[in-house]
């Protein structure tokens, strides 16, 4: 089977600019048209009282990496059309999201389920456990089909935590903004601390967690990413050298040239992806995985250049959705609700190691950087999953290309928040290196800094990063207990199920002197990553938990 851009229907909206070849000393934004209209549909049901139970590996629990964003969106279909869940509803069952500890829909057909005195055991064929279930701590730990071992533990207060092996991981918070309940997640991941935000919203009898930026471009900014070059020109990346980009050569070619952003951008994705999955492979030590590459099925041109189509929707979504008033997003519009019911065909590539199982009920993996392309029409208004195809797998265990595989729909919202969040550090980017290594300059009016978002702003101030890597790791420990009484060890004391506080709190913080002339690098190395960083050309924000710290020029100017 073949793809072509030709596969991919009309994009979910439209930029159309009156000149798309604006000049670079141009300042006049240009008009830009609303997204196509999703097709008319009944709204979502609200929640039942007693909540809603979802389906994945049998248990249940709630559910890269990128800089933090935040939302509202202007739908063209009218007002937010999905029924929104307060911080004071009922705690209802949840689905993993985003790097699941279990497999995604249906148990594979030779997979063993056995109830244990905390909850259950799912077995591979060779005996090996591949996910236990305990509901005393409300945990749920997977074996992974690429080595590694995830571990999913949600709170009553939908509070959470996610760790991997190597202390890698996020806590996740809610909070409440104009009554609704959103959550920042605090990640910890390769020694780098950053904040994602995200929403929560009910379909399909689940409740989903879609991202939202943590703050928006200007509409002008995003015609530009939008829209076509005046030329295609090349850009040297510099990945020669870079172990992952030998190790993933036969997968992964970049463009030579680039015609606009979103080739830049899907480049970008995939890359970023890759080297994830390549860091991830090294730390789980997967050193088959070199000779199951031999059997990989590339990235095609086609299938590339439905992502680059992908791109531009998911620009033109965000887009609309700067433009929401209140600053709070519509889930209908900007979620794979949309994706799903708007008729069209969508790529997702891969943020996270998934296990799933395909038509045949046999199981195989997904890795970061594959692509799967969900078709329009194929999801009953019930499903909690959805039917996506193979398009590029890295061989091996993985699910080989053409393969159909159940995706829940909880995991498939995470490729797309994954492909939302790629695509906002990459434009973050591109802003910085507009008119720099052959990249075309933006307009005038493109360049204006990024404004941050209310939902996000809203937000309660993140935990320090030594108190995230201390939960992460203290859950670590109780998944090792919970792992050995699975096996028939003897018991382990667990922590309570509906604990308000996931770890003690974390030791006070040293005194950190920040002052007149120091380096970015000096200040990173002393307060760490900041929450958000505005940039303005010469001049540069950094906003920390208690200060904002202002450069110019590379040194620091001013402290606040």
């Amino acid at each position: 089977m073949s793809f072509s851009a030709g596969c991919l229907a009309a994009p979910l909206a439209l930029l159309l600019f009156a000149n798309p070849a604006q000049s670079a000393s141009s300042t006049k934004a240009p008009a830009i048209k609303a997204p196509a209209k999703a097709p008319a549909k009944a709204p979502a049901k609200a929640a039942p009282a007693g909540g809603a139970a979802s389906a994945t590996h049998g248990p249940t629990t709630s559910s890269p990496t990128t800089t933090s964003h935040g939302p509202t969106t202007t739908t063209p279909h009218g007002p937010t059309t999905t029924p929104r869940v307060s911080t004071t509803t009922p705690r209802t069952p949840q689905t993993p999201l985003r790097k699941t500890p279990g497999p995604s829909g249906p148990v594979a057909r030779d997979h063993r389920v056995s109830q244990t005195r905390n909850g259950s055991v799912d077995r591979r064929s060779d005996g090996r456990i591949a996910t236990v279930h305990d509901s005393r701590r409300g945990m749920d730990v997977h074996h992974g089909l690429d080595g590694n071992r995830r571990v999913m533990v949600e709170r009553g207060d939908h509070s959470r935590i996610y760790a991997e092996r190597g202390g890698h991981g996020y806590v996740q918070r809610p909070y409440s903004f104009h009554g609704h309940e959103y959550a920042r997640r605090s990640y910890y991941y390769n020694g780098r601390y950053y904040n994602n935000y995200y929403g929560r919203y009910y379909y399909h009898g689940l409740y989903l967690n879609p991202y939202y930026p943590a703050f928006y471009f200007g509409p002008a900014y995003y015609g530009w990413a939008y829209n076509p070059w005046v030329a295609p020109v090349p850009y040297a990346w510099g990945w020669g050298g870079a172990p992952w980009f030998g190790f993933y050569g036969s997968y992964f070619t970049p463009y030579p040239v680039y015609p606009s952003a979103a080739f830049w951008l899907t480049d970008y994705i995939v890359a970023n992806s890759l080297q994830a999955a390549y860091q991830a492979n090294a730390q789980a030590q997967a050193n088959a995985q070199a000779a199951a590459m031999q059997g990989a099925t590339p990235l095609s041109p086609e299938t590339k250049q439905l992502i680059a189509d992908e791109v531009r929707n998911q620009i033109a979504i965000e887009n609309t959705e700067a433009k929401a008033p209140n600053g709070e997003p519509d889930p209908a519009s900007s979620s794979i609700q949309r994706l799903l019911t708007d008729g069209h065909s969508h790529v997702f590539v891969a943020g996270a190691d998934l296990d799933v199982v395909d038509a045949a009920g046999n199981e195989c993996a997904l890795s970061e950087g594959d692509a799967i392309q969900l078709s329009p029409g194929q999801t009953a208004p019930d499903a909690t999953a959805a039917n996506l195809t193979v398009l590029a797998g890295k061989g091996g265990k993985e699910c080989p290309r053409g393969d159909t595989v159940s995706v829940q729909l909880a995991d498939l919202q995470e490729m797309q928040n994954h492909m939302r969040e790629t695509i906002d550090q990459g434009m973050q980017e591109l802003q910085q290196k507009q008119g720099q290594g052959g990249l075309p300059a933006a307009p005038v009016s493109a360049q204006a800094a990024p404004v941050p978002s209310a939902m996000a702003a809203a937000a309660p101030p993140p935990p320090p990063q030594s108190e995230v890597a201390a939960q992460i790791n203290q859950q670590s420990q109780e998944a090792d207990a919970a792992e050995k009484e699975a096996a028939g060890g003897p018991a382990a004391p667990a922590a309570p199920a509906d604990s308000a506080s996931f770890a003690a709190p974390a030791a006070p913080a040293a005194t950190v002197n920040i002052g007149i002339g120091q380096s970015i690098d000096d200040v990173t190395a002393a307060l760490g990553p900041p929450v958000t960083t505005v940039n303005l050309g010469a001049k540069k924000i950094y906003v920390y938990k208690n200060m904002k710290v202002i450069f110019l020029n590379g040194k620091v100017s001013d402290v606040q």
